[in-house]
């Protein structure tokens, strides 16, 4: 199903960042220096990582120069740390997506918060940075769940359903023809089918003159208000 809600703020707004790696801030990537409001922007999104199939994406990914979004699994981040810090240091954002996939809504406060922090402490090992947004599994929250992330939770307005049809070419008609400016598109590396199809998404949206950009450089020109939720604005682009 195509969904258009793609974000609901917990405690803060979001804002442009640079991710810092285990190194040094000088070795992440130098942002993007792009305007969502006065060109087409899409982030690219990315579910259940790291799998070792997520070094071949970053691969795909860094020789186009485009960058995405990452909704790591707390569990296969401490599986695979240096596949987290690598993508970090090439300016990937990082976002936290629970330990191992709960639906938060059936946890208690506390259990739910075990969920975050479990995870952002080993992103934050991998990366040196505690992620700035969380996206829940299954898109499932509510008031416990909001209130327990501290970060505003991000969810999607393209929903590819690359778990359902492990169709590259699908994948890439349906990318293609569902994508506006301002859109968040969901994908898991876990496939690989949706790795085999990203190159040809790249190619599809950059031949229409879309910037690839992460989800807090999606929402740097405009601060979301705190506590609320918040349906994706498109007018916020301006031809």
């Amino acid at each position: 199903m195509h969904r258009r809600l793609v974000i609901s703020v917990a405690t803060a707004a979001l804002c442009g960042s640079t991710l810092v790696g285990t190194a040094t801030s000088a070795s992440a990537a130098t942002p993007l220096a792009v305007d969502c409001r006065k060109v087409k922007c899409v982030a690219l999104t990315f579910d259940d990582g790291p799998v070792v199939d997520t070094k071949r994406l970053l691969g795909i990914l860094n020789d186009r120069n485009v960058r995405g979004t990452f909704y790591l699994v707390g569990k296969n981040v401490q599986k695979y740390p240096s596949t987290v810090r690598d993508a970090a240091l090439a300016g990937h954002q990082i976002g936290n997506h629970s330990w191992d996939h709960a639906d938060l809504t059936k946890l208690t406060t506390a259990k739910i918060k075990s969920q975050l922090s479990r995870t952002d402490t080993a992103i934050k090992a991998a990366t040196g940075k505690k992620p700035s947004t969380l996206r829940a599994p299954y898109g499932a929250h509510n008031a416990a769940v909001r209130n327990a992330a501290g970060r505003p939770l991000v969810h999607w307005s393209v929903d590819t359903l690359d778990w359902k049809y492990r169709d590259t070419a699908r994948l890439i008609r349906y990318v293609n023809a569902e994508t506006r400016p301002g859109d968040i598109v969901l994908m898991h590396d876990i496939h690989k089918t949706t790795v085999d199809a990203v190159p040809g998404i790249i190619k599809a949206l950059k031949a229409r003159g879309f910037h690839f950009v992460t989800v807090d450089e999606l929402f740097a020109p405009t601060k979301l208000p705190s506590g609320k939720v918040t349906y994706h604005n498109r007018a916020a682009y301006r031809p």
